[in-house]
Formats: C-alpha cells, sequence, structure tokens
C-alpha cells in the first residue's frame, strides 16, 4: 500500500531546503534518506525553491507537475497534464499561464476567466494569481494603468487576510509602476527581491525591474526558469524612459 502523503517535519524542511538551495545531487540525498510519504511536500518545495526537474521527479500530483512544466516552458506538457482536471480557480490558472506561454488567441480571456473562478471560489492565493497573470497581458499590450488597477485586486486580497504582498505581484507591479515613477518602481522591485525565492519568475522579474539584468540572467538560469516568463518584461525595461513624475501619478501603491 502506497504511503499516504504526510507533511515534511521542521527539521526535515530545513535540511531539504538547505540541499536544494547547494544543487539538485544534494537534494536528491537528503530526499533519499526520508519517508517515502513525503514525496509531494519535497515536490512542492523543489518547485518554490526553482528546481523544478526535481519536482517532475518527485510528484503525480497533477497541479505540481503543469506549474513545474510552465517553470521550464512547457506549455503542451502542462495542458496534458491538467487535462482531467475539472475547470476550477487553480486548474484554470494553470491553463491560462499555458495559454500564454504558447500564444494562443484565447489566451486574455482564458486569465479573466481564471480570475472569475477564483472569486467564485473565495480563493485569495488564485485571486492573487489571477491579476498578476492579467496585469502581464495588459503591461505586454502597453497598458500600464489597467495593470496597475488589475493588480491592486491583488493587493486588496493581501489587506484583508493580513498577510504580506505576494512577491511576483509586487515585481509585475513595479513593471506597471516604472514609466509613471522610477523611484516607487525601484522600492516595489527591491521589496519583491527581498520576498522572493531563488531562481523564482519573482526574483528575477524584480532584478528586471532594478536593471540588474545580469542577475536576473543568472537567477533565470538558476531556476531553469525558461525565457517566456522574463524575457517580454526584459524588452520592456529597455524600451522605459521615466518621464518625470508627481505624487499625483505613482500609481498603484506598494503596499504589503
Amino acid at each position: 500500500m502506497t504511503d499516504l502523503p504526510a507533511a515534511l517535519t521542521a527539521e526535515e524542511a530545513r535540511t531539504l531546503d538547505t540541499a536544494l538551495n547547494l544543487g539538485e545531487a544534494q537534494a536528491r540525498a537528503v530526499l533519499a534518506a526520508l519517508p517515502s510519504s513525503r514525496g509531494a511536500h519535497a515536490a512542492a518545495l523543489a518547485l518554490a525553491l526553482g528546481r523544478p526537474h526535481l519536482t517532475l521527479e518527485w510528484t503525480d500530483e497533477p497541479l505540481l507537475l503543469a506549474a513545474a512544466h510552465l517553470r521550464l516552458g512547457r506549455p503542451d506538457a502542462a495542458l496534458s497534464t491538467l487535462g482531467g482536471l475539472p475547470d476550477t480557480a487553480r486548474p484554470a490558472l494553470l491553463r491560462a499561464r499555458a495559454a500564454l506561454q504558447g500564444g494562443t488567441t484565447d489566451a486574455l480571456a482564458q486569465a479573466t476567466h481564471a480570475r472569475t473562478l477564483a472569486r467564485a471560489d473565495g480563493d485569495g492565493g488564485a485571486l492573487v494569481a489571477a491579476a498578476t497573470l492579467l496585469a502581464e497581458h495588459h503591461l505586454r499590450a502597453g497598458a500600464h494603468h489597467e495593470a496597475l488597477r488589475t493588480l491592486a485586486e491583488g493587493l486588496k486580497v493581501a489587506e484583508m487576510t493580513g498577510q504580506p504582498a505576494d512577491p511576483h505581484l509586487l515585481a509585475v507591479l513595479a513593471h506597471a509602476q516604472k514609466p509613471l515613477n522610477s523611484r516607487k518602481a525601484a522600492a516595489t522591485a527591491a521589496k519583491a527581491l527581498d520576498r522572493s525565492d531563488p531562481g523564482s519568475p519573482a526574483r528575477v522579474l524584480a532584478l528586471l525591474a532594478l536593471d540588474r539584468s545580469a542577475d536576473a540572467h543568472a537567477q533565470a538560469q538558476r531556476g531553469s526558469l525558461a525565457a517566456a516568463w522574463w524575457e517580454p518584461f526584459a524588452g520592456l525595461v529597455s524600451a522605459t524612459r521615466p518621464p518625470a513624475t508627481t505624487p499625483e501619478t505613482d500609481g498603484t501603491a506598494a503596499d504589503g
């Protein structure tokens, strides 16, 4: 009989966290010494710490597998993994991210649908992710103010729950703010960078917003993060020429 998934103990999590930051070989050695029931939780930690290849090795949980495939820029593999899941907020979000990566014509509609489902489900985490994804669409279209309005809903979730604002949302927010108020954008990006995990989209985008492109590329490589996550933002940064601003043109505040 297969062991039921079990959470990592605090000590196991610390040990695995250290190993994941050292490298994949070290992480595999640590996992080999843990009970097999720890695999799913270890896979989630691996994804959070920028080791999507290990996530694919360590779990068969569809949402985790799809998320790992998307980190690696494999939208078709992600969609295949999600094929049997219902049309609820979290699968819809991953499908919408895959649509953006794959360049499908209904990618924006899928992201909007995912936000609608997150609202209906009362899923705060999914709503934050949906707001972030929709804001990415708006930024690619040059609609910075629309991106700010969209991200405000995600910031409101953090405010209502008393949780810190999500670092990925903050990193995208920094790019939305940058043409409007470069100093506020830098402060937002610094906050995102401080909260982000190694090799994550949040860290790479925060570094790009801070004009640290070499560091951003190094972090993308560290996390096996596909160019689909960050190349559009690199283009936005290179095209940005911030005008002089007044407090009235700051855009959404970097609360949280």
